[in-house]
């Protein structure tokens, strides 16, 4: 790993143009696929700017199916579309998540107001310290200007006036937060605030995997997220530009959001979502100690995810399964469902066929007869309904056959046979 050292404000330039012409010349090794020139600006929240300037490159080693190594102490990758886990290290323990809680106050937004709802700013938000839209007391704002304020500079002003829009006040607001993550299952999250600024809101990396995933259900929360950057009316000044503070938006090939945090006692943590030929995976780093690392980390989870995994369908709905035998009779079972699984380069994957006990005729087309375990390397990764793809009865029991009256020469015979034995 190369070491680092941020440049100051003042030799940003210099610093600019030697990482550019470095690697343009290839003596720094940079992303594949990336464009070095394409790169964040270094003041992403005017006008007081950033702390430092975004990092212009990602150090990450060579996309390998090994699984990388990270220094971010919880971590989660996995497919964004069917929450598979594919890497995961500490992504059950709680830690602070500073501004990530902001994808859990844009959900219950998005859920709840429309988007050219005008909100009238109070005096609350206009007193939220940190990164700020700086908002007006009395100024008059769409929902939509202020969620893009939200998810891309981490506005913590255009947080609280949301959450007074949508529930009245923070207080209750923080109320509704932990009431949505305890319907979304996330059990081992507690939001103290609309904005995460007061660094008591905890999560794990898990948890956040899920509100992500809740999120990234909505096309407007995914557009805003992948915006780079947005102007917003001022009523009493310039227009305000405002910038996301996520810069693989501009390095990582195929980046699409989510959102990134930092306070003194969260570290640095990002939510990272990308895509690649119809694969889309997210990321999730926490407490990384360094920004630019968490970026890197991040971005070495991600390579990993497209690198090693590839997608297929493991069954589709309607497909032939086989035979199970009920009562004796052979019924043709097909797929309830169909199952596409990121499978690792190589893997085996095997099925097998359950059929449930007791299975009695007649059957219904439609009827579940069992499972149709599917495994890749080994492992059991899935299942799915087995259903019979038609009705069958129960067979009609076979014809009784009724004994005929005798005929006379039948009755003369049989007198014959009783009168002279053997000699008839």
């Amino acid at each position: 790993m190369p070491s680092r050292r941020r440049p100051t404000r003042a030799g940003w330039a210099l610093g600019l143009a030697f990482v550019t012409a470095a690697a343009v010349a290839g003596v720094l090794a940079t992303r594949v696929g990336a464009d070095p020139s394409s790169t964040p600006p270094p003041t992403p929240v005017p006008p007081s700017g950033s702390p430092s300037p975004f990092p212009t490159v990602l150090h990450t080693p060579s996309p390998s199916t090994a699984q990388p190594s990270v220094r971010a102490p919880p971590a989660v990758l996995a497919d964004l579309d069917t929450g598979q886990v594919l890497y995961q290290r500490g992504a059950g323990v709680r830690h602070p998540v500073a501004s990530l809680t902001k994808v859990m106050t844009a959900l219950l937004v998005l859920e709840r107001v429309r988007l050219s709802d005008v909100i009238t700013v109070r005096t609350d938000a206009t007193r939220e310290g940190g990164a700020r839209l700086g908002l007006h007391a009395g100024e008059t704002i769409p929902v939509r200007d202020l969620l893009y304020a939200l998810l891309l500079q981490s506005s913590n002003d255009a947080a609280i006036a949301l959450a007074d829009h949508v529930a009245g006040s923070a207080g209750r607001f923080v109320d509704l937060m932990n009431r949505r993550a305890a319907e979304l299952g996330m059990d081992r999250t507690a939001f103290a605030s609309p904005d995460g600024l007061d660094d008591r809101g905890t999560s794990t990396a898990n948890d956040l995997l899920t509100l992500t995933r809740a999120a990234s259900a909505s096309p407007v929360f995914d557009r805003i997220a992948g915006t780079k950057t947005f102007d917003i009316p001022n009523p009493s000044g310039p227009v305000r530009h405002v910038q996301n503070r996520n810069p693989l938006l501009w390095l990582y090939p195929g980046a699409t959001g989510v959102k990134t945090g930092f306070t003194a006692a969260a570290g640095y943590s990002v939510i990272a979502t990308a895509t690649r030929g119809g694969v889309r995976l997210v990321a999730v780093v926490l407490e990384d100690p360094v920004e630019d690392t968490s970026f890197d980390d991040a971005a070495a989870l991600l390579d990993h995810g497209f690198f090693a995994y590839h997608r297929r369908t493991l069954v589709q709905t309607g497909e032939s399964l086989g035979l199970v035998r009920v009562d004796g009779h052979p019924v043709e079972v097909i797929a309830g469902d169909t199952v596409r699984w990121l499978v690792p380069t190589g893997a085996a994957v095997a099925r097998s066929l359950t059929p449930d006990a007791g299975l009695r005729l007649p059957v219904t087309a439609g009827a579940v007869l069992g499972q149709e375990i599917l495994s890749v390397a080994g492992r059991p990764v899935a299942s799915v309904p087995a259903v019979a793809h038609r009705s069958v009865q129960v067979p009609a029991p076979p014809p009784v056959r009724r004994p005929t009256a005798p005929s006379p020469l039948d009755v003369l015979a049989a007198l014959a046979r009783g009168l002279f034995g053997g000699l008839v």
